[in-house]
């Protein structure tokens, strides 16, 4: 089974809480509450909680994905080549532009990969276009040519009682 170490910052509380959430999140008025109700706790816990595991960086991100074609946007998977010691450097700058969505370091000579999200193929390529300026590197842009859905959930391990 793969699972996902949610590490010393965590309990097993925090675990069953992931795991719930990896299954939906309810739309309903009080969503913290409906999640806290199947998970015994309070609404105010499941809050804290999650600002917690934010706070630690167990959880990076929380909130909703969007096909953002759908939604008349457009997105780019991109990937650049960042000397080692300006890694951090150019991660930063490439952070900077909200429409940054993601970022990875990849062992590739390529090893900067990134999602750039926008309201509009224009303004994904102002952004590529700015990414290379500041920069001073080549985005190499990943058209999309065929979509696949991959759903991966791996299960939270809480860290092992003292």
């Amino acid at each position: 089974m793969n699972a996902f170490d949610v590490h010393a910052h965590s309990d097993r509380i925090d675990a069953a809480l992931i795991d719930h959430l990896h299954e939906g999140f309810p739309l309903g008025d009080r969503p913290f509450a409906e999640v806290g109700a199947a998970l015994d706790l309070s609404e105010e816990e499941v809050l804290e909680r999650l600002r917690k595991l934010l706070a630690t960086g167990v959880l990076t991100r929380f909130g909703p994905l969007y096909q953002i074609e759908k939604a008349g946007g457009a997105y780019l998977l991109a990937a650049l080549e960042a000397p080692a010691g300006r890694f951090d450097e150019i991660a930063a700058q490439v952070n900077a532009h909200v429409q940054v969505a993601h970022n990875y370091r990849r062992g590739h000579r390529l090893n900067m990969w990134f999602v750039v999200a926008a309201e509009s193929q224009a303004a994904v390529d102002q952004c590529v276009n700015a990414i290379e300026a500041e920069t001073g590197l080549r985005v190499h842009r990943f058209v999309r040519e065929r979509e696949y859905r991959v759903e991966l959930r791996l299960r939270a391990l809480a860290p092992e009682a003292s």
